[in-house]
C-alpha cells in the first residue's frame, strides 16, 4: 500500500503585506536613508538632487553613488508599477534623466 504524501500548503500572502515590503526598502534601505517622500514631489531636479546627496552622502552603500541613487529610482518606479499614475511616472522619469546630468553621465 502506497502512502500519499501531502504537498506543503502554499501560503497565500494578501495584497497589503505584499506591498508592504517595497515600501519598507523604500523607507529603510540598508544602502541610503532618503528624504521623506523624496519620490512624492512634483519638482524632477529636487528628487534627483535629494537622491544624489543621501547616496554621496551614505557610508554603507555597494556600488557607486550614481548606481546607487539610480537604483533606488529604478525600484520604486518598478515597485509601483501599474499602481503609478502617468503624471508620477512622467516626473519620475524626468528624475532619472537629472540624476544622470547632476553625475555627469550621458548616453
Amino acid at each position: 500500500m502506497q502512502t500519499r504524501r501531502k504537498t506543503p500548503k502554499k501560503r497565500h500572502h494578501s495584497r497589503k503585506t505584499a506591498h508592504r515590503w517595497s515600501g519598507r526598502v523604500t523607507r529603510q534601505s540598508n544602502a541610503l536613508d532618503l528624504d521623506g517622500g523624496v519620490f512624492t514631489w512634483k519638482d524632477p531636479k529636487r528628487i534627483a538632487r535629494s537622491l544624489k546627496k543621501s547616496a554621496e552622502h551614505s557610508h554603507r552603500r555597494k556600488a557607486d553613488p550614481y548606481r546607487s541613487a539610480l537604483s533606488m529610482l529604478v525600484f520604486y518606479i518598478n515597485r509601483a508599477g501599474k499602481n503609478l499614475p502617468q503624471s508620477r511616472k512622467k516626473i519620475l522619469e524626468r528624475a532619472k534623466t537629472e540624476l544622470k546630468k547632476l553625475f555627469g553621465k550621458s548616453d
